[in-house]
């Protein structure tokens, strides 16, 4: 390989003499790639790119003719690649099974020059071997991940079998007689897989864990930069079992299977992060479905430029917010990022000097910086006795998570009125909407004319994958069409998504916010006692600077952040103006 190394000219002679004097004992441990990654040279062709274990994979496959594969775990049937060989097997030939359909057989390795095992196969698949080539260190990982996983779910199937036994919430599972004891949710295959199912999804970046139960399968789901992946599906048995497991660590009541339950977690990413889980349990036809979204603490240390706000929009947010009383909403749809706006500005603003409070239903994300409390139907703690309790605790600063009704919104109104800072939430399309809907609650225009700061509505879009994304030219009319004739000019390119290894071929990875700040300027408060009139509303907003959520999304297309497509899939299509 150093030999190869040399005759291509990405190093030369003298670096490599040392690498190939390197003691027998580490070049049999270890593959050859990953040894001379260790040199960490740099290609002495241009770009002059770093020689990293991905980069030598790529160099090797092209002189051996191999295909390249940039291992996606997501887009491999796990169950199926498992049983197309024995675990000692594929480990002892390096080897770590992909895909088999009718045909052939795929196999990832790292060592284009072994084919005893490509001779052994094929005649016991009966397929043709299909060989791709790909980094060494992620064939280990996932060949010990994905077996271990197998065995977890086999072992859990042998203490149970593959169905479960009828539950009082189960409507519609076959019952067959003679079967077992349920598995035991602490039994140490359903651990295991709760441990692989948690790690699995920090490591892919997902937001919320889904298990979907079904008859004979549960099926388990990432959502990633706000779409669902397809992960695994785990007999019905075991599915029950891993639902218990996490019920327990939720500490949510085991028993209860007709109601729905919310619980929380705490627990460790494999770098030893803190993340929590928001655990909702919810009864089905085939049995418990459970949505664990995932809080990365991580949210709390973004600042306003972080989130998506411009420098314009981050000024007026930062004076709102840094008021001594009043009302600031954020509205927008469930997923729109209302909360990590919210959580971040607190936690930029919960100095030593001043108490924060929150009332929430439920509590998202535990900070040490605030006074968190959760709302309880059972007492009849709601909102807005919440709020009630926490103006007798001295606080400076309060967070209601939603304002619901008219009772909420009047007691909101009196903690501004009485010197508080008061930030909260409101489901509305746009900015402007939020002013209508307190009005259509109940709440008297005068009291909002005397209380209300400003209104932020906010959507996430996705971002484009760095690693892919082309630029195109642009049809000035579908520009013209996207903002309705205002400003920004169109530009004359713009980027669009194509898809590649790095973002799983959906052309974007993460995610940005769009913004709408519409502060309340002296007409607009004029506006709310005359009779708060949508239209004119939105006028005043947009003379006072307001900018509509679609311009945003606009700017964030013509940085390159942002594609056309996905812009106007998350913002309403009218209200620029006129």
């Amino acid at each position: 390989m150093l030999d190869l190394l040399v005759a291509d000219g990405l190093i030369t002679a003298e670096q490599a003499r040392p690498v190939a004097a390197a003691p027998r004992p580490e070049r049999d441990a270890t593959h050859p790639l990953v040894i001379a990654a260790r040199a960490e040279w740099s290609s002495a062709k241009p770009p002059h790119q770093k020689l990293t274990v991905e980069a030598l994979v790529q160099w090797l496959a092209k002189n051996t003719g191999l295909p390249y594969l940039r291992i996606d775990p997501l887009a491999i049937d796990v169950a199926q690649a498992t049983s197309m060989l024995p675990y000692h097997y594929a480990a002892r030939a390096n080897v770590l099974p992909l895909r088999m359909n009718a045909k052939e057989a795929t196999f990832a390795t790292a060592d284009p020059f072994m084919r005893e095992w490509e001779r052994e196969l094929r005649p016991i698949l009966k397929r043709d071997i299909k060989r791709v080539l790909a980094n060494p260190l992620d064939i280990r990982h996932y060949l010990v991940e994905f077996y271990a996983l197998a065995n977890s779910v086999k072992g859990g199937e042998q203490v149970h079998g593959r169905t479960a036994v009828a539950g009082l919430t189960n409507l519609e599972q076959l019952t067959e007689l003679g079967k077992g004891n349920p598995l035991d949710a602490n039994d140490q295959h359903v651990v295991g897989i709760v441990d692989w199912l948690l790690q699995y999804a920090f490591g892919q970046r997902a937001s919320d864990i889904h298990l979907e139960p079904r008859r004979e399968l549960n099926n388990i789901r990432f959502r990633i930069d706000g779409v669902l992946h397809d992960v695994y599906q785990i007999p019905a048995g075991v599915g029950g079992a891993v639902s218990s497991r996490l019920k327990i660590l939720a500490r949510m009541d085991l028993a209860e299977k007709r109601r729905p339950q919310d619980g929380r977690i705490k627990t460790r990413t494999p770098d030893g992060r803190e993340v929590e889980l928001r655990v909702s349990s919810l009864p089905t036809a085939f049995g418990e479905k459970l949505v664990l979204r995932i809080f990365d603490p991580e949210v709390l240390l973004r600042d306003s430029g972080q989130l998506g706000l411009s420098q314009s929009d981050s000024a007026r947010w930062h004076a709102m917010t840094h008021e001594p009383h009043g009302i600031v909403l954020v509205t927008g749809p469930t997923g729109s990022g209302k909360t990590t706006t919210l959580y971040s500005t607190l936690k930029g603003i919960a100095t030593p000097e001043v108490n924060v409070c929150t009332i929430e239903d439920p509590i998202e994300l535990i900070e040490p910086a605030f006074n968190q409390m959760q709302v309880n139907a059972a007492i009849e703690l709601n909102f807005a006795a919440g709020v009630r309790a926490l103006m007798r605790q001295d606080p400076d600063i309060i967070m209601v998570g939603e304002i619901r009704d008219l009772e909420t919104a009047e007691i909101a109104a009196q903690a501004s009125l009485t010197g508080h800072l008061v930030l909260s939430t409101l489901h509305t399309n746009d900015a402007p909407s939020a002013l209508t809907r307190l009005i259509d609650l109940g709440v008297a225009p005068y009291l909002l004319r005397s209380t209300l700061l400003g209104v932020v509505a906010q959507r996430l879009v996705r971002k484009l994958c760095p690693h892919c994304r082309e630029t195109v030219d642009l049809d000035p009319k579908r520009w013209r069409e996207f903002v309705a004739g205002t400003a920004p000019p169109p530009p004359r390119q713009v980027y669009e998504a194509v898809g590649c290894l790095e973002c799983r071929d959906t052309g974007y990875k993460g995610r940005v916010g769009l913004y709408e700040l519409m502060p309340l300027t002296r007409p607009i408060k004029d506006l709310l006692v005359e009779g708060a009139d949508y239209r004119k509303l939105r006028e005043a907003a947009l003379r006072a600077g307001m900018v509509p959520l679609r311009l945003a999304g606009a700017e964030k297309v013509i940085a390159g952040l942002t594609s056309l497509d996905e812009v106007i899939k998350a913002t309403p299509t009218g209200g620029i103006g006129d």
